[in-house]
């Protein structure tokens, strides 16, 4: 049964900066996913769905591009910028290609849980198949990396209704479903406490490109503004994401303008290029 109880929730300080005294940080992150066999992304290029809800091999073959091409590419962009990652992994792919899922892991990079596939997002799911697939999940990811991961993302950073306290149970220490603030919070549940990193969503390859029609460059210089804005309001301490999807700007026209703003980050001095999991580090640590 759902419990109705709400967590107690304790919020950042009001005078929280990141390390340095700096007010902003910078995470890049790659939704590394893919759909259960017989799924498909319900995002393909053609844009117009097949009627009655039939099965679209184009869009299927769409999805799948970022597990067999997308991820290398922006693997070696990150490389090439000297700059770390999340990564949003889907569970499956422990088991569809552990040596690809073990390579990014081994190059430093951040493994986040990204539930099994990506059609199974928890707000639809029954309890007890949230609770199998994310057991699945994080065993398959600690199998083949060697270590359990800390941090969950759902697939459409969707959760279900009891999804926090499973993760909780499951040893998790924060999860990015949530888009409610700016900072980080503790949300605590009679089974424990779990830090949310709240997902910041102006910087995504897919509503950029899909739904607003806007070109790589344009990503680029979007971001750029918003940079040279958000550090010059120096009393206000913020999160910007960049996220980008492997079947998406892991293809050639889209992994540049990737590659563009990791350099554009690197090596500076005034922002913290940093990875969810240090956030959480230095969150609890200010506490």
């Amino acid at each position: 049964m759902a419990s109705t109880a709400l967590p107690e929730i304790v919020l950042a300080p009001a005078d929280l900066r990141w390390p340095g005294g700096r007010n902003v940080a910078v995470v890049f992150n790659i939704a590394y996913e893919v759909w259960s066999e017989g799924a498909a992304s319900g995002i393909g290029p053609m844009g117009n769905p097949l009627p009655g809800g039939k099965f679209d091999p184009n869009a299927d073959s769409y999805g799948r591009y970022g597990a067999t091409t997308g991820i290398r590419r922006l693997m070696r962009v990150l490389a090439e910028a000297g700059v770390g990652a999340n990564i949003f992994t889907s569970g499956v792919l422990a088991e569809r290609d552990p040596e690809q899922v073990k390579a990014v892991a081994d190059a430093g990079h951040e493994i986040v849980s990204h539930g099994y596939a990506q059609d199974l997002i928890p707000s639809i799911l029954s309890a007890e198949d949230d609770d199998r697939y994310i057991r699945r999940t994080t065993a398959n990811l600690e199998q083949v990396t060697g270590t359990r991961p800390a941090g969950w993302i759902s697939p459409r950073a969707t959760a279900g209704h009891d999804t926090m306290r499973r993760l909780v149970a499951n040893g998790y220490r924060w999860q990015g479903d949530f888009l409610d603030t700016d900072l980080p919070y503790i949300q605590r549940y009679e089974e424990g406490e779990i830090v949310s990193v709240p997902l910041n969503i102006e910087f995504n390859d897919l509503s950029h490109s899909m739904r607003f029609g806007r070109s790589p460059r344009q990503f680029v210089e979007i971001f750029s503004d918003a940079l040279e804005h958000t550090l010059a309001a120096k009393n206000d301490t913020v999160i910007l994401d960049v996220l980008v999807h492997t079947h998406c700007y892991g293809r050639p026209g889209g992994a540049w303008a990737y590659g563009e703003i990791a350099k554009m980050c690197a090596g500076r001095d005034d922002i913290w290029v940093t990875t969810r999991g240090r956030i959480v580090d230095h969150f609890l640590a200010s506490l």
